[in-house]
């Protein structure tokens, strides 16, 4: 396993903006849309940080993550399973939003698009060396 320093450089900086816009703000756009959006690269990040995978593939399996704790949100399985852990709580959200799908949507086409920009930069490079 090779380490990817690019994605664990873009995992700490999107994590640190992650923290900082759930400590500092509590409602807003940057707050509900534009978090949810990075969430979808961060967790894209922190795999490619750590396993060479197809772009695509792990996109698509990023969103259907994304989506599948979306819809847990839509089933209030934490108020019905009584989970009160604050943190718990942060991670995985309290109310479902179709904004939200919306938002890891664009992260996901964003995040593939930059990556195979990445990888077809890195293969450009290694043919002309």
């Amino acid at each position: 396993m090779k380490l990817n320093k690019t994605y664990i450089m873009l995992t700490i900086l999107i994590l640190t903006i992650e923290i900082l816009i759930a400590t500092y703000l509590k409602t807003g756009l940057i707050r509900h849309t534009f978090g949810d959006f990075l969430a979808t690269i961060l967790l894209y990040s922190i795999v490619r940080s750590f396993i060479k995978v197809n772009a695509l593939k792990l996109g698509v399996s990023v969103l259907i993550f994304s989506f599948s704790i979306e819809f847990i949100q839509l089933l209030n399985i934490l108020d019905l399973l009584n989970i009160q852990n604050k943190i718990i709580r942060i991670i995985l959200g309290t109310s479902f939003q179709f904004s939200d799908l919306m938002a890891y949507t664009l992260g996901i086409i964003t995040i593939v698009i930059v990556d195979l920009k990445i990888l077809k930069n890195e293969q450009h490079k290694t043919t002309h060396i």
